[in-house]
């Protein structure tokens, strides 16, 4: 499983329009922040994860379950929830 946190919502459009935060949508992308060991199979073997800790993911409207830790919330999702990896250049 991975821990990810998701980016901050904006709160005010383009057009200079605030948003309330009911009226907010969460965003669907965030940071990975932890990352385990990888899956471990029947016979014993684990295979390692290729998500790297800091990296920005994409991830599905659902996906993982939401933990808040010290006033944080994060997310916990398995890798296979994760939809992309924005690589910025």
């Amino acid at each position: 499983r991975i821990v990810v946190q998701r980016v901050e919502e904006e709160t005010v459009t383009s057009g200079g329009i605030f948003l309330p935060e009911a009226a907010q949508e969460k965003r669907q992308e965030g940071t990975v922040i932890a990352v385990g060991h990888g899956r471990a199979l029947e016979d014993g073997s684990v295979i390692p994860l290729q998500l790297k800790g800091g990296e920005t993911v994409l991830f599905g409207k659902y996906a993982g379950s939401e933990v808040k830790l010290e006033g944080e919330t994060f997310l916990v999702m398995r890798e296979d929830e994760v939809l992309a990896v924005i690589h910025q250049a």
